[in-house]
Formats: C-alpha cells, sequence, structure tokens
C-alpha cells in the first residue's frame, strides 16, 4: 500500500459533493483511503473468512473498485486475473499504484466491457451510487461477465432500527441529497437508503442468480441476537 494519505478538508469534500459523481470521485482520490469511505479491513476480513469455504475461484471482478479495497480480497480466493473496473480515472490511478499485479479497466459498471469469463464479482459499499431504477440493469451487467455457477458477492448491513441515531443520521443525509440534487446540477447520486434488502434479492433473482444470505458474525450482533451485517451469495444459474 501506498504512504497513508491525509484526511481531505471541509473545502475539498464540499468541492466533491458539488460535482458530479464522477469528477468528484477523481478529486477525491488521492486522500479517499484516509476517509471513512473506504471500506474497513475488519468488513474485508469478515467477508473473506464467508468467502474462503465457497471457493477457490479462478477468475475475479471488483465492481466499482475504486481505490482497490476489494482487490485484496480477490487476491486471497483467486488464482487467476483479477480485474478492478470503475469509471473514475482518479481512483483507478491510485488503485494501479497500490495493486499493480491486478489488470484495471475504465468503463461504467451499467455496460461492462467483459465477456462471461469471471467465477467471482464483489463489490464493496458503491450500491448508494445507482437509484433503484437502475439496480435490475446493474446486476444483469454483473451476470453477463460470470460463468454459469459464478458468484456474485457483497456485504449488506442489516436495517437501522427507527427512531435509532443511524436512522435518523441515513434519512438526514438522503434528505440532503435530495434536496441538493433538486437544485444543482450535475447531480452527485449517493443515498444511503435506496437499497433495501428485499428489493435488492427480488432484482437478483429476476436477472437469473439463485441468492443465499450468510451471516457475518465477526462484525457483531443487534440486541434480539441478529448479525449485523451478511454476506450476499448470488450464483448464477
Amino acid at each position: 500500500m501506498s504512504n497513508t494519505p491525509e484526511r481531505p478538508t471541509l473545502r475539498e469534500l464540499a468541492v466533491q459533493a458539488l460535482s458530479s459523481v464522477e469528477r468528484g470521485y477523481d478529486l477525491l482520490a488521492p486522500k479517499f483511503d484516509a476517509t471513512s469511505f473506504r471500506t474497513p479491513e475488519r468488513v474485508l476480513d469478515e467477508v473473506l473468512r464467508a468467502l474462503r469455504p465457497l471457493g477457490p475461484f479462478r477468475h475475479g471482478l471488483d465492481v466499482c473498485c475504486g481505490t482497490g479495497a476489494g482487490v485484496r480480497v480477490l487476491g486471497e480466493v483467486c488464482d487467476g486475473r483479477v480485474v478492478g473496473v470503475d469509471f473514475s480515472t482518479g481512483m483507478l490511478s491510485e488503485a494501479r499504484s497500490d495493486f499493480p499485479a491486478a489488470d484495471w479497466v475504465r468503463a461504467d459498471v451499467r455496460a461492462m466491457p467483459f465477456a462471461p469469463a469471471f467465477d467471482l464479482a464483489m463489490s464493496f459499499g458503491a450500491f448508494g451510487h445507482f437509484l433503484p431504477s437502475e439496480r435490475p440493469r446493474l446486476f444483469t451487467q454483473v451476470h453477463s461477465t460470470l460463468r454459469p455457477g459464478g458468484v456474485f458477492a457483497f456485504p449488506i448491513g442489516a436495517p437501522a432500527r427507527p427512531g435509532s441515531r443511524p436512522y435518523w443520521a441515513m434519512l438526514g443525509f438522503d434528505a440532503a441529497m435530495r434536496v441538493r440534487n433538486a437544485v444543482w446540477w450535475p447531480r452527485f447520486v449517493m443515498y444511503y437508503r435506496t437499497f433495501p434488502l428485499g428489493g435488492v434479492l427480488e432484482d437478483l433473482a429476476r436477472v437469473g442468480f439463485d441468492v443465499e444470505l450468510r451471516p457475518l458474525t465477526g462484525l457483531g450482533r443487534r440486541d434480539d441476537g441478529s448479525p449485523r451485517a451478511a454476506l450476499v451469495v448470488a450464483r448464477k444459474r
């Protein structure tokens, strides 16, 4: 990994938030790994533990790879080619610097330029950038990159309890983003409450996946004993 960058300033974050998604991440890329937006190592480690019994896999694809945090997981469970795909040139530049052994492709994941050559596709923390109406297209594209029997896996958190601090924080953030996108162009699509588990599972099944949930118990449990997070494992029929 490269040296840990300094955190972005409030001004830099504001400039990013007033840009398009692509331009915003190009600007943020050099300092992205110092922000809270990067997938924490403990999440990556827990996902890796849940994936190991499902492998080994041959070729792996990191969908919306950003600076490449998920590539470390793919490299542990795949013994062939590992590819990261993202539409931000800046994020790919950082990923290429940190993980030179992987292949990096700039593309919109809603129109990916891959044949069905992968055995495992993963994604970490990117789904808030897609509106619910875009999910079927996104999942169809991932489905098209996988060989028969290939797996699409990603972690998903349990919904915040109504009335809790996280619930109000996410509700407030999404409301602010909707106002921002109503009055400012270009849009910056990023929402926390547009990826409900029920709708996600229905969309995955509709495009041709058989789906199971594997609890990520290492990330803790809620007061009722249910896991705080699970790994969605969608296998191409």
